[in-house]
């Protein structure tokens, strides 16, 4: 009888941490829509008139008019679209003149996304199971937002669009260098008996199956193996401040998924080029005179390597 008071007790333990989390984390979602709103409303009020004398200056990749519906609906875009792989996220390159109130809202849009971030990382440790009912619960606090939303289904809500934070540069910059970066990808180190088991876990009654299991018999065990994945092109920019900060940097590069602010006085963009539309498909990098790693492939189906 106590075991089973004590078990009912667990239940409504986690039943109430669910609940907590799920309004905490509503609340969370709401507040980065709300910023966001502020955030561009101060936009449109700098710029609504074509040519004012205040208005921030703006460049966008793959939009001629970088106005506040653009801004509206790049920072919005918290949306899976049919046929998107679950691991990308959709990019929407620019450059925005930012007056210190611009910043202001800037910041207060990524302490939301920070709160909803932490929220989200505690759901996944302590209540994971509540991922689809947020998936599903969301959208229909703001319906408005987007155009998925039909009789027949519910938007798929993309968690990672919703809290990625938005570029700040440091200080002022002299001119901003942007480019394609293609050639990423991830290293995560496996053992022997790591790479094992996961070919064991494929079909191991497959000849190349059974092949790589055999080339990988042949080699200890202490040996160290690196399962490798292509990471998905990104723009990289590469800011030049107009003056050195405080820690004597003059220069720093950074990954630019959302529109990049720029703190600016007088409300010009600093000089910038115009990346191509799309990355090269071919790689355009030399490769590193220090590659750790064989060019050849051990594990294929692992995409897993030896190194030197």
């Amino acid at each position: 009888m106590q075991d089973d008071y004590r078990k009912y007790q667990a239940r409504q333990q986690a039943q109430q941490l669910q609940y907590r989390l799920l309004a905490e984390l509503e609340a969370a979602f709401d507040t980065i829509i709300d910023r966001i709103e502020a955030l561009v409303d101060h936009y449109r009020e700098q710029n609504r008139e074509q040519g004012h004398q205040h208005g921030a200056e703006a460049w966008a990749l793959h939009h001629p008019t970088p106005d506040a519906d653009w801004l509206r609906s790049a920072l919005l875009d918290f949306w899976y679209q049919d046929g998107q792989d679950g691991r990308t996220t959709r990019s929407y390159i620019g450059l925005i003149a930012a007056d210190e109130l611009m910043l202001e809202h800037v910041a207060k849009v990524n302490a939301a996304k920070e709160d909803f971030a932490n929220i989200l990382a505690e759901i996944r440790e302590h209540a994971a199971d509540l991922i689809p009912e947020i998936k599903a619960v969301l959208p229909f606090r703001h319906p408005t937002l987007h155009a998925h939303l039909t009789g027949q289904g519910l938007a798929r809500l993309h968690l990672k669009q919703c809290w990625r934070t938005l570029p700040v540069a440091n200080a002022p910059l002299s001119r901003v260098r942007l480019a394609w970066y293609s050639s990423g990808r991830s290293i995560k180190k496996l053992s022997v008996r790591e790479a094992e088991k996961k070919l064991q876990a494929l079909d191991v009654d497959s000849p190349h199956i059974r092949i790589q299991l055999k080339h990988l018999a042949g080699i200890p065990d202490s040996e160290p193996l690196a399962q490798v994945q292509k990471q998905a092109p990104l723009m990289r920019a590469n800011l030049f401040f107009a003056e050195p900060l405080a820690d004597g940097r003059e220069r720093r590069a950074m990954n630019v998924a959302l529109p990049l602010f720029i703190p600016s006085a007088d409300g010009r963009l600093p000089h910038h080029n115009t990346p191509l539309p799309k990355p090269q498909e071919k790689r355009t990098r030399a490769k590193r005179s220090d590659e750790r790693l064989e060019e050849t492939c051990f594990l294929p189906s692992l995409r897993v390597y030896r190194y030197r």
